[in-house]
């Protein structure tokens, strides 16, 4: 049970990777992001979620290096983007990264999207970052049963995270006990359904626990041990989101918001994207 915001979940590998973590999408590099980063670490995160294609990497190195804790205290993510899929373009493609961000070794490194004929290679890449020691754990995101099976008949090791789309309207369960059953790491993006937060259930439960609709789906995420990063700039969100160590959704709870499940996605299909 997650107590505290400096908590762990253990990756397959033995790496620790805090539950809760910032995630920076559409954070400009104009220093927004750098502000962001400070603030969020200021709040007690330790663990932010960048991309490559979120072109704010080299603001969220500078928050980092800035804010004055120990860079082998925050958790740093990073994802290879589409357009660079394939062995020596993944391979180059981190080292941009690595440049912008400013740091020596990337915590947890990504496959943006499983992009059909070049995620096995792209993988093969993760692969040899990983052996050759530059990033300490290594995953996919957006990733279907059938791309996680595809890794395995090509590739060596097996991912230790998968982040994807999770919230109470795609809740995912046939992927998510996939993930459980090969101990990979579920990690949810926009768990906070892009504010459409305007259910019953949540505001009802909410009240209960003197806790906002978004506080209770974080936790919910979290007591079915599923990393989340929700995304905020504003200082007082960020702690408000950090804010859900302090209470416990009963197993009847945790049921009613899996209830709220249609499987319908805000984001992109991952079988049938087109960037």
């Amino acid at each position: 049970m997650t107590r505290a915001l400096t908590d762990s979940t253990v990756l397959s590998n033995g790496v620790k990777m805090p539950w809760l973590g910032l995630g920076v999408w559409k954070v400009k590099d104009d220093g927004e992001a750098e502000r962001t980063v400070a603030a969020a670490i200021e709040a007690g995160y330790r663990s932010i979620d960048t991309a490559a294609a979120y072109n704010n990497e080299e603001g969220v190195g500078a928050g980092i290096r800035s804010c004055g804790i120990a860079r082998d205290e925050i958790f740093v993510t990073t994802k290879i983007w589409n357009a660079h899929q394939g062995y020596e373009s993944a391979l180059t493609a981190f080292e941009d990264s690595r440049r912008k961000l400013g740091v020596e070794v990337v915590d947890l490194l990504l496959i943006h999207w499983p992009v059909k004929g070049k995620y096995t290679e792209t993988w093969r890449a993760l692969e040899k970052l990983y052996r050759d020691g530059y990033v300490r754990a290594i995953g996919v995101s957006n990733f279907q049963i059938h791309h996680l099976k595809d890794l395995y008949e090509s590739g060596e090791i097996v991912p230790m995270v998968n982040q994807v789309e999770y919230h109470p309207l795609l809740s995912q369960q046939e992927l998510h006990t996939f993930a459980k059953s090969n101990n990979i790491q579920l990690e949810a993006w926009s768990p906070l359904m892009q504010g459409n937060l305007d259910h019953r259930v949540l505001a009802q439960i909410g009240e209960k626990y003197g806790k906002s609709p978004a506080q209770v789906v974080l936790r919910w995420d979290l007591q079915n041990g599923v990393v989340t990063i929700p995304k905020s700039t504003n200082p007082a969100r960020l702690k408000e989101n950090a804010d859900i160590f302090d209470f416990t959704l009963t197993q009847e709870e945790i049921a009613e918001i899996n209830a709220l499940n249609r499987n319908h996605r805000l984001g992109p299909d991952p079988d049938n994207f087109n960037f």
